[in-house]
């Protein structure tokens, strides 16, 4: 039986992106389509390396094409990714496709922990990822990442010094840990600080990146200012644990982000320890610090909820000993892959549904 190119097209164009609600030929994800006598092979370019629904696709793509050629042709799906991107015409960091603002309202709520197994899990992916650690307060990236004695290196390009992010488990890091000794205590008025994640952000050799995650510090200061200020974010995710006292806390940093004076989208709220669970009786849920917080101010605001961590005591022993949890297999690097996707799809849907997000521009009146 003879088949046309234009026939595969007109298949593929009854397969649908469940996230994105259009099909995959109008959303231009259908590549390189060759056809063949006994033999079809085509590309689907995905929104996002972590795709959790990349396998289900890729099997509608198939059933699709052979209710045309018949399951005796030969269907070869060639499954690859380009992460979308609504940062156009932008002067600084132009080869970073997404930023994301990491937040917390409180301290203690595991937002470094959970931005470390973040950018490990998305380049384990096969995303580009790059992370600033802006908490001046607590910077607790270098230990996490095992490169506290390190300082990145700086190059002169046409009389300028440009910083070299150091690298380690495939991400690309910039920290202001990394610009004092260990053993010292940061004393910087904000303005310091501010000039500091600006330096990270317009002075560094970032090149191409997917993500470039920004682990801010605790509340709303100026380090978010600035953030929002000097370059336009993707969104924002808001970590939290259970209780109500963190909540209170991470309904502010919520609000701040919506603020329309800044209006940067909300991707979510991380659960982090949403419940304990021992090693040795991994099936076991204890709610130490209350059940359902984060999804119930997830539901309040009308934001997703990425995911929830448990409290387990290998992910603490990770961060201490520099190699994150999620390079270890259990259910803790599950529950940080499942959570890396989920903020992948968001950020997929968030470019393909919302226009791009502008650098605030505040008047002090």
């Amino acid at each position: 039986m003879a088949f046309t190119q234009s026939q595969i097209l007109q298949a593929l164009g009854t397969v649908h992106d469940p996230d994105l609600k259009k099909d995959l030929v109008t959303l231009g994800m259908v590549k390189d389509i060759l056809v063949s006598e006994n033999k079809v092979s085509f590309t689907v370019v995905l929104t996002t390396p972590a795709c959790p629904l990349k396998e289900k696709i890729r099997q509608d793509c198939e059933e699709a094409v052979q209710k045309v050629t018949g399951d005796k042709v030969q269907v070869d799906i060639h499954m690859t990714s380009s992460v979308t991107s609504l940062r156009d015409n932008v002067q600084l960091l132009t080869g970073v496709k997404n930023i994301v603002a990491i937040a917390s309202g409180k301290g203690g709520v595991g937002k470094s922990t959970v931005t470390t197994n973040l950018a490990v899990a998305l380049a384990q992916a096969g995303a580009k990822v790059g992370l600033i650690d802006a908490d001046i307060f607590g910077p607790s990236i270098p230990v996490m990442f095992n490169c506290e004695r390190e300082q990145p290196e700086v190059k002169v390009v046409n009389g300028k010094n440009i910083i070299i992010p150091l690298q380690q488990y495939g991400v690309k890091l910039l920290s202001i840990g990394f610009l004092t000794p260990p053993e010292s205590a940061i004393v910087w008025r904000g303005p310091m600080a501010s000039s500091a994640l600006r330096q990270f952000i317009g002075d560094a050799e970032w090149g191409e990146l997917d993500y470039l995650l920004i682990d801010l510090p605790p509340g709303t200061s100026d380090i978010h200012l600035t953030l929002v200020q000097t370059v336009p974010v993707t969104g924002a995710v808001i970590v939290t644990t259970p209780q109500k006292v963190a909540l209170a806390d991470a309904t502010k940093g919520l609000v701040m982000f919506k603020q329309p004076q800044i209006n940067v989208p909300v991707l979510g709220v991380v659960e982090n320890m949403a419940y304990f669970t021992p090693e040795e009786l991994p099936d076991n849920k204890y709610f130490i610090f209350g059940e359902g917080g984060g999804r119930n101010l997830a539901e309040k605001f009308g934001v997703p909820l990425l995911g929830q961590i448990p409290l387990v005591q290998s992910i603490r022993e990770s961060g201490d000993s520099g190699l994150p949890a999620i390079m270890k297999e259990g259910n803790t690097a599950v529950a940080f892959r499942e959570l890396a996707e989920s903020l992948a799809r968001q950020i997929a849907i968030r470019n393909a549904t919302f226009a791009s997000t502008k650098k605030v521009e505040l008047v002090n009146g």
